[in-house]
C-alpha cells in the first residue's frame, strides 16, 4: 500500500511561516500608513482649494494629521 504522505507533499503544521508573517506585517503597515497619507493629502487639498482657503492652512492640517496618525498607528511596545 502506498504511503499517504509522499516526501514532497504538504503536511499541515510543517511549513515555515516566518516569511508569510513578515509579508503580512509589511502589507498591514503599508495599508495603515498609506491610508493615513491619502487622508492627510485629501484634507490638505480640500483646505487649500476651498473658497478663501490657504496653502499654509492646509499644510498645518496635513502635518497635524500625519503626526497624530503616526502616533496612534504605531505598534505598542512588547513587554
Amino acid at each position: 500500500m502506498a504511503d499517504n504522505h509522499a516526501h514532497d507533499d504538504y503536511v499541515r503544521g510543517s511549513m515555515e511561516i516566518s516569511e508569510q508573517k513578515s509579508t503580512f506585517d509589511l502589507f498591514m503597515g503599508m495599508s495603515k500608513y498609506g491610508s493615513l497619507a491619502i487622508a492627510a493629502s485629501l484634507a490638505f487639498l480640500t483646505i487649500w482649494f476651498m473658497p478663501k482657503g490657504s496653502f499654509f492652512g492646509g499644510l498645518i492640517v496635513f502635518v497635524v494629521m500625519m503626526a497624530a496618525g503616526i502616533f496612534f498607528l504605531r505598534k505598542p511596545k512588547a513587554h
